[in-house]
């Protein structure tokens, strides 16, 4: 069979089908255009909504021509191919589409959940499950994930032109990343040229974000990944108000959501409808409640029924003091009035007009027989009970404002309510004054943020003592306490300069009447908010109203608007007859008798507290210096030792440089790779904190530090601090990313070889034993921002070991059962092992060996002694070499005399022994004889000896021979006879 006939059975199969099926209509079907050509034209078709479910759809046509659009509040009719306006109860942005709708995912968009830590699926084989992880809708806004998983909402839109999109955000919590880029049909993203990750916003307020788009389909994705390094969720990240600008038209009407409306044709938005009234969706009016027992706030899609009234719908005020310092209690409902009086059980509005006396002042203000308390003129003080007063000479007035009597909200604090989800707070007071305190409000839900601000325009420091960098400028104290029944958090927050609102301190639950200082180091516009919430996610039905917090006393010194609440000395001039105050030199002081400015001692800095007397000049810790201005201490990176004896002095000007330290990989709870990054600065710079931690998932550029200076949020200058470093390879990011920067170390406390100081422990037992006998040298940081764990503040110990097999720089690492650095959040403990960190070497380290005389010539070599630990110091000497005389013959010459007289000795000692033994024997047999002839008859004398007989008289020798005589006798022995003259005594001739 030809293909001809298998193609025409295909067309006529085709056809039979084709017929069999009913006629399509209208609402089987819709037109789209197709993409335009080179030459700018397409084509209208039609699409079915079911394919294969109907026949007949029209045939293309030659569409509008590609640079058609439509206007503001008008659609595309593609039936007839032109423009024609919304119908009321809906709208159009002609050539734009906005997303302001959050009850559902809008058509279009979609959300995805991924766990990309390797490419292995080790998060499958963790059992980590991203799948109920996405972004969800909350009505006026969509919010994020809060866990540790990345997950992106993704929206595609086709421009014939270029565009742009832009979207309201709120971004509070650097644990969880967020970042927008675009991908249009190119593969290319806006990440070389836009700013991809978003920068964290105040907690009340939305900020706007615009991106520009290309011609042709551009991909949107918002996407977040969460960095859970502990057990607390993320803070979510809110999305709403999702404008692309760009779209040629659109073929259809936006309905006005439910609580809006749009009541005439061609609207490009709809309208709020007012309080107490509501609408449905697509509604072109509003309907009003039934006011007597309905309300609904502005924008609500129905009616609530009002509850009874209780003590909570109404609050009491004092009215101003009157001439007689009285004041009234006056009870006023909470407005808008949301609750009925007519219900059982309901409370009733007190009765007001009791009097009261009035509370005194607040320092620095006084009371002038009016209805309120002014503050003190320039140059004057009070206490608040007292007329105001003029400083005596060699004082000035401390300025500032210190609230304790909270009769009215002062004139340079705001209360409001805000809520990100809706406006039921709207116009109500957040907080409310309560005679010795002010405490929170109602508000309109448990999830409202309850907002108290304060705002400082500048500070004045005291005329006394000038500022250095980064010296303290001012400080704020306050006392509080919470009382919650469930998760409740109080807020602290800082705006300086009004660039940005930082949370400074957070704390969750009932915590008691306690006390919180913070410093401000920048002579900036500042203020300061408190901002509190009973809940964190919305409740249909309100059970946390009797949470709250109050907060007795606020307390802001060196205030440039303040008043003035006390007197304290001043310096004054060289003319002591003019009380005018000067101003003291850097690190000066005023002398209590004379009131003069006189410098600190070496090694001691000023405390900014306290100027008056010698006591304000703080001795420097061990081993430290102060700088010029005595503002600060350091270490000069010299240590000296007093150990056996002797002095050992330490030099680690080689180690004064910024060192890094990357500690890990840690994992999160489900197993996301992160590292702890630290940069440290030892010592040396003359205090200068060298250590900079940036975050940079805010893009910060070099241009960004210069321009915003000390103020820029996401910098820390410090001597030590940390930041979190996800890789690049832990979850898809493109490059390696820094967050949660914080400053571990802002003053240098000194160096010891002791483990502690002030509180502060090294602990050594956490790292391995040293390799010398040299103790280990302690060097001890503080940090001044005290935390809600770490109440004292941070600290950190950097603790320097000898380590002669190391080089100059050495390492340094953290206890092994530490791996974060820190045991207990407080405390950061470092152990740097460096060749630098031995002593300097000296004379005593070394030793010499003196070279045989060789030739005339003799060596002398000095060398270490072992194991050398020290290093740089006293050099080693170099080889000397002296002459010396050959004394080998002579030598010789005097060992053979000295051997031939030490035998002749020994052989004359030998003979005189034995000659004075035959002496002896010959003595005592005369004196044996003579004493027996006394008895006896003598025998007949004879000169004969027998022969082999030894003369055994006594021998008297006529003449005494010398010893060479001797010596010649000895020798000629055998020769000649030896005749002795002797005289024969006995007592017999004596007789005769």
């Amino acid at each position: 069979m030809g293909l001809a006939v298998v193609a025409a059975l295909v067309l006529l199969y085709g056809a039979a089908v084709v017929s069999a099926l009913p006629a399509c209509t209208e609402a089987d079907y819709h037109f789209e255009y197709t993409e335009c050509d080179s030459r700018g034209s397409r084509w209208r078709v039609a699409i079915p909504t079911t394919p294969g479910r109907c026949s007949g759809l029209p045939d293309p046509i030659i569409g509008r021509e590609c640079s058609f659009s439509c206007g503001s509040g008008e659609f595309l009719d593609l039936l007839n191919q032109t423009c024609s306006k919304c119908a009321a109860g809906t709208y159009s942005l002609g050539s734009g589409v906005r997303f302001t709708e959050w009850d559902n995912l809008p058509p279009g968009f979609s959300t995805v959940a991924t766990y990309v830590e390797d490419m292995d699926n080790t998060a499958a084989a963790n059992g980590i499950n991203c799948s109920s992880s996405s972004w969800m809708p909350q009505g006026t806004y969509i919010a994020s994930n809060r866990d540790d998983c990345t997950v992106s909402l993704i929206y595609s839109v086709h421009l014939k032109k270029s565009g742009s999109v832009s979207f309201d955000y709120q971004y509070v919590d650097s644990s969880i990343f967020f970042e927008f880029f675009v991908q249009n049909d190119q593969c290319q993203d806006t990440e070389s040229t836009e700013q991809k990750w978003m920068r964290l916003t105040e907690r009340d307020e939305w900020t706007r974000h615009s991106v520009t788009l290309k011609t042709g389909t551009n991909i949107l994705y918002w996407r977040t990944t969460g960095i859970l390094l502990g057990q607390k969720l993320a803070k979510q990240v809110l999305l709403k108000g999702i404008y692309i600008e760009g779209v040629a038209y659109t073929s259809v009407c936006f309905p006005c959501k439910p609580g809006t409306y749009s009541d005439m044709a061609g609207s490009s938005a709809c309208k709020h409808c007012p309080r107490n009234t509501f609408s449905a969706r697509e509604a072109s009016s509003c309907q009003k409640c039934d006011e007597t027992r309905q309300f609904s706030e502005e924008g609500s899609s129905k009616c609530q029924n009002r509850p009874p009234c209780t003590e909570k719908d109404y609050f009491q005020i004092h009215t101003q003091c009157d001439s007689n310092k009285k004041t009234q209690v006056m009870y006023k409902w909470i407005s808008p009035k949301l609750c009925r009086e007519d219900m059982a059980k309901a409370s009733g509005l007190p009765p007001s007009g009791e009097k009261q006396d009035c509370p005194p002042c607040n320092p620095g203000f006084y009371n002038n027989d009016t209805s309120s308390c002014a503050p003190c003129p320039p140059g004057t003080h009070s206490d608040g009970t007292a007329a105001c007063q003029q400083c005596p000479a060699g004082t000035e007035p401390a300025v500032g404002f210190v609230y304790k009597w909270w009769n009215t909200l002062p004139f340079n604090m705001k209360t409001s309510c805000f809520n990100v989800a809706n406006t039921k707070c709207d116009g109500m007071n957040g907080w409310e004054v309560a005679g010795d305190h002010i405490h929170s409000g109602i508000g309109g839900s448990d999830n409202d943020y309850l907002i108290l601000s304060l705002h400082i325009p500048s500070f004045s420091p005291p005329t006394s003592t000038s500022q250095s960098t980064g010296a303290e400028v001012g400080r704020i104290t306050f006392v509080f306490e919470t009382q919650c029944d469930d998760e409740c958090e109080l807020y602290f927050m800082v705006d300086i300069n009004r660039k940005m609102t930082n949370v400074v301190e957070s704390w969750e639950g009932t915590k008691e009447r306690q006390s919180y200082t913070h410093l401000i180091t920048n002579n900036a516009a500042v203020t300061y908010t408190w901002a509190f919430q009973r809940q964190s996610s919305p409740q249909e039905v309100r059970k946390n109203l009797a949470d709250n917090v109050k907060i007795y006393s606020i307390a802001v010194s060196n205030a440039a608007n303040g008043v003035g609440l006390e007197c304290r000395p001043c310096a004054l001039g060289s003319d002591q007859s003019s009380p005018a105050c000067v101003p003291c030199p850097a690190g000066h002081y005023i002398e209590k008798d004379t009131n003069q400015c006189r410098e600190c001692p070496a090694n001691t800095y000023l405390s900014l507290h306290h100027l008056y007397g010698l006591e304000s000049c703080i001795p420097c810790g061990p081993a430290s210096r102060s700088n010029k201005d005595h503002s600060v201490c350091f270490s000069d990176c010299s240590f000296t030792l007093s150990m056996d004896n002797r002095t050992l002095a330490f030099a680690f000007s080689g180690l004064n440089t910024v060192t890094s330290l990357m500690n890990g990989p840690s994992f999160t709870s489900r197993g996301t790779k992160y590292f702890h990054f630290f940069n440290i600065t030892l010592c040396g710079n003359e205090g200068r904190k060298g250590a900079v931690c940036s975050d940079n998932v805010t893009d910060v550029t070099l241009q960004d530090v210069q321009n915003e200076g000390e103020d820029f949020s996401n910098i820390i200058t410090s001597f030590l601090c940390q930041s979190t470093i996800i890789p690049s390879d832990g979850r898809s990011f493109r490059t390696a990313l820094s967050s949660q920067s914080i400053s571990l170390a802002d003053s240098f406390l000194g160096a010891s070889v002791e483990p502690s100081m002030q509180n502060i422990t090294a602990r050594p037992n956490h790292f391995p034993p040293p390799e010398t006998h040299l103790p280990d040298i302690h060097f001890f940081y503080m940090s001044s921002m005290s935390t809600a764990s770490c109440e004292g503040g941070r600290g950190a110990v950097v603790t320097m070991r000898c380590s002669p097999g190391k080089d100059e720089r050495g390492e340094i690492s953290v206890p092994s059962d530490c791996p974060g650095g820190t045991c207990d959040g407080c405390t950061f403990l470092f152990l740097w092992q460096s060749a630098g960190a031995c002593p300097l070497c000296t004379p005593a380290d070394f030793h010499q060996i003196e070279g045989a005389c060789r030739g005339g010539i003799q060596e002398t070599t000095y060398v270490w002694k072992e194991p050398k630990v020290c290093m740089k110091g006293a050099q080693l000497p170099a080889k000397a070499i002296a002459n010396c005389e050959m004394i080998d013959f002579w030598l010789k010459v005097v060992v053979g005399i000295g051997a031939f007289t030490a035998v002749l000795l020994i052989i004359l000692t030998c003979y005189f022994w034995k000659k004075n033994k035959k002496l002896e024997y010959k003595y005592s047999k005369l004196v044996m004889n003579a004493n027996s002839r006394e008895v006896e008859l003598p025998a007949a004398d004879s000169c004969a000896i027998m022969e082999g007989e030894d003369n055994e008289e006594d021998v008297f020798y006529s003449k005494k021979s010398s010893l060479l005589g001797k010596l010649k006798s000895l020798a000629s022995k055998d020769k000649e006879d030896i005749f002795e003259s002797v005289q024969l005594k006995s007592p017999r001739a004596r007789n005769i």
